[in-house]
């Protein structure tokens, strides 16, 4: 066996033979897999081996388009079979709610080339004959849904990789993985000692304690799952007769998947009264068995089952397939460098590996050769979860999704399970004041406040909630006198040291302040694609506080650990520093009560520490209101002090609180954009409008520069704009495609209603060259076409008096 190698796949899974294939397509061929068992061992083996593209982000869709269409290329560079069978597949849908979902992923389709259609109840008759269409409206129809041999694709996955250098062991069991000084690791198995620059976890059912070798915790859990196998069926023998297949079909509301095996059929459930699997861990002496069949816990599921396809209940079972798989919190993969780690990565989580398992092989290759992906993975990136997730919060969870998953998912839904989890001191008196909640990254965030009669659940919804009017009281609270917003929802960082400002310099895009000033700037990899757009605060030469998005603390943490050098330090503070915002009109009127500080010498774009109350704070002018606004932070041992000062002195101002649906509203009205909608890592600076804010001029070679230089040079072929929509009772939401003379020539990144205009309003992108005001298109809408009109001249302060006055 080798005892050196640049790459230790640890897991022989169809993901971990995908790593390693993927590695060597990509020039890497000093690679070798390390598989106790027999390849294929685990979930893999027992896998129904269905694929599909749906999926609610587009980003995993086309990880996913990229795995289907790679089956091919396998099969013609190692010249063994897939089992391909694409036959295609319809979801259904039996509800008005379910419609629109498989509406609003159509239109997602639309700008991403994938060619899906909706169908109705007659065409379905054709498609899937097998089925009863009572109740149901459509269905959406993907040419490119099919299944596969697992076992023989898996197979193909390690001839490929063996083709392109990579070593692979069988019967090798990993015992330890021990990391050097020098951030190398040593694999230690029953064969021997390996010295691996790079460590990736495959584990599939064993990623817990894979993980746990080397100190880290992988927020996973095996779930119990069951398919059957019936017996020939006449109706199908008929179809195979006549030279077809049968499709796939997707029965959501019997949380239920059916294609045809062999002459009969095969059905599997996502059931209710669903059970986790090895919940103190996975047993190492598990491989190749299946579980004792469960019919009790699939009996409701089976019995719907029979009216939706009635040739089930004349069909004898010939074999059940009971395995376990695992999930994360949300159901996607655990893919990339794991925060806090040197050269050790994740390939984990996979539970849809034969629709996923080429995209997650690719992503992975490219991020660990090229430095990073080709599209924003944020979706299924590792570090999305933070080091607050524990196996008491990722087991709920995964429970959750299992039985949501084929569940309608809708934009404005909150998911119950393992909640309340994380909250700051406001959470009592937000509770009092009749907030209802959502959440981010496990911590409780106020949505918005119900008053009395109003309901204080936001019931799902694809059009406008029942949070609408709500929502407008609390806009016209902030636009008309002044309102108060808690701050906990922003990514917070403490850079210290005699470097601070030049390594800042180096890591950030824009300008880096002066003593008492603030700027904005985005942070760039070296593709020059946004990783972050930053609220960068000099307290003195030697301090700065940071801002960002709540949600990607790990993932910007792990970005300033890859880059940290001596004579700085850098502290993640999103949780030890919290506060207020006061915004609109009186803000300044309600500041200047609590404190004997200048409130008037303080300047848009300033920040100063001043005692608000009894508390010492750092007070800085500005606000994503697009109004005049205070962000106000402090200790938060003393934050509820600091609120009773605040809201108290606003009392004689009117002061509303208001949550993240009125934020969201308000931001609309000066264009302002979104982390993860218009500023991504799928999209650059000049194109998201976000390089005015990248300091050219400045005598630094900052991260991705030479890529912003020559993008500024040519200029970007596609912008991000504003548009009015002549929507009805649904607003953009994201990725609906935009038509212009009958083609689709862009997508939105986000959208809602203005409360303060009494408009709906979009962002996407657009060609530039086709850029100017007034410019007609139309916006696709839950399947419906509505006419936009491009817009350049902000909906509130378009002069910006109010903001920097």
């Amino acid at each position: 066996m080798k005892t050196t190698t640049r790459v230790a796949v640890i897991g022989g899974g169809v993901v971990g033979c995908s790593v390693l294939y993927h590695l060597t397509k990509l020039g890497w061929s000093d690679v070798m897999l390390l598989e106790r068992s027999e390849l294929t061992s685990g979930s893999t083996w027992h896998a129904a081996g269905g694929f599909h593209t749906l999926n609610g982000d587009t980003n995993m869709a086309a990880l996913q388009g990229y795995t289907i269409r790679l089956y091919r290329e396998l099969e013609e560079i190692t010249g063994m079979s897939c089992g391909l069978h694409h036959v295609g597949g319809i979801t259904l849908a039996d509800n008005r709610d379910r419609f629109d979902m498989l509406l609003a992923e159509r239109a997602k389709h639309r700008f991403m080339g994938l060619e899906t259609e909706i169908v109705g109840p007659e065409e379905i008759a054709k498609i899937a004959p097998i089925t009863n269409l009572d109740g149901i409206i459509g269905a959406l129809y993907d040419p490119l849904d099919g299944h596969l041999d697992p076992s023989g694709t898996t197979h193909a996955y390690a001839k490929a990789a063996r083709m392109g250098g990579a070593t692979i062991e069988t019967h090798c069991m990993v015992r330890e993985t021990n990391q050097r000084p020098d951030g190398t690791w040593d694999v230690v198995t029953d064969k021997g000692t390996i010295h691996a620059e790079h460590v990736v976890n495959a584990g599939g059912l064993w990623a817990r304690e894979v993980g746990a070798m080397a100190g880290v915790y992988f927020p996973l859990h095996p779930m119990e799952h069951q398919y059957l196998v019936t017996d020939n069926i006449p109706e199908i023998e008929a179809i195979i007769d006549a030279g077809g297949e049968h499709p796939h079909v997707m029965d959501p509301a019997g949380e239920s998947y059916l294609r045809q095996e062999g002459r009969g059929l095969c059905i599997g459930f996502y059931e209710q009264p669903c059970k986790p699997w090895a919940v103190d861990g996975t047993p190492w002496s598990f491989g190749h068995e299946l579980l004792p069949d469960n019919f009790d816990k699939i009996e409701e599921s089976i019995a719907f089952a029979y009216k939706r396809f009635p040739v089930l209940e004349r069909a004898g079972v010939k074999s059940v397939i009971h395995g376990p798989f695992t999930f994360a919190p949300d159901g996607n993969p655990l893919v990339g460098p794991v925060p806090g780690m040197r050269n050790y990565w994740s390939a984990c989580g996979v539970m849809a590996g034969f629709s996923q398992g080429g995209g997650v092989g690719l992503t992975l290759a490219q991020w660990m050769i090229e430095g990073e992906p080709e599209r924003d993975v944020m979706a299924l990136d590792v570090a999305r979860f933070g080091n607050w997730i524990s196996p008491g919060y990722t087991r709920p969870k995964v429970i959750e999704n299992y039985q949501k998953r084929f569940s309608v998912s809708y934009p404005n839904e909150e998911l119950p399970a393992a909640r309340p989890n994380r909250t700051t001191p406001m959470y009592d008196i937000f509770s009092d004041m009749g907030a209802v909640w959502g959440q981010q990254y496990g911590l409780e965030v106020v949505n918005y406040f119900a008053q009395d009669g109003e309901p204080t659940y936001e019931t799902p919804s694809f059009r406008r909630s029942d949070a609408f009017e709500a929502t407008g009281r609390e806009v016209r609270g902030v636009r008309g006198g002044v309102g108060i917003n808690e701050l906990h929802n922003f990514g917070k960082y403490l850079v210290k040291g005699p470097r601070a400002r030049a390594w800042l310099d180096r890591i950030m895009a824009g300008r880096i302040p002066v003593p008492g000033r603030l700027s904005l700037t985005p942070m760039l990899s070296e593709k020059g694609k946004l990783i972050g757009d930053f609220t960068v605060s000099c307290l003195s030469e030697t301090e700065f506080q940071l801002t960002a998005s709540y949600g990607s603390q790990a993932y910007h943490m792990r970005w300033f650990q890859k880059h940290e050098e001596d004579g700085v330090t850098i502290e993640n503070i999103s949780d030890k520093r919290n506060g207020f915002q006061i915004a609109g009109p009186k803000a300044r009127a309600v500041l200047a009560a609590c404190t004997r500080d200048d409130v008037d010498s303080l300047r848009f774009m300033d920040v100063r520490r001043m005692v608000v109350g009894m508390t010492d704070c750092i007070v800085q002018r500005v606000s994503y209101t697009a109004d005049l606004g205070y962000e106000i932070y402090c200790d938060p041992m003393a934050q509820r002090q600091l609120w009773w000062t605040l809201w108290k002195a606003g009392q004689e101002h009117d002061m509303v609180p208001f949550g993240m649906r009125a934020m969201m509203s308000l931001r609309l009205d000066k264009f302002f954009g979104s982390w993860m909608r218009e500023f991504s890592p799928d999209y650059t600076a000049a194109e998201t409008g976000l390089n005015r804010f990248i300091a050219f001029r400045k005598n630094t070679d900052f991260i991705g520069r030479a890529a912003a230089e020559a993008e500024r040079a040519t200029g970007p072929a596609r912008r991000l704009c504003a548009f009015e929509v002549e929507a009805d009772d649904a607003d953009v939401n994201a990725y609906e495609p935009i038509w212009l003379d009958g083609a689709v020539v862009g997508f939105c990144t986000s959208g809602g209603y203005s409360h303060h205009a009494g408009k709906s309003i979009a962002q996407g992108f657009l060609p530039s060259d086709r850029i100017v005001e007034g410019l007609e298109v139309e916006i696709e809408i839950l399947g419906q076409m509505r006419r936009a009109r491009v817009i350049t001249e902000p909906l509130f302060d378009g002069d910006g008096a109010r903001m920097r006055g």
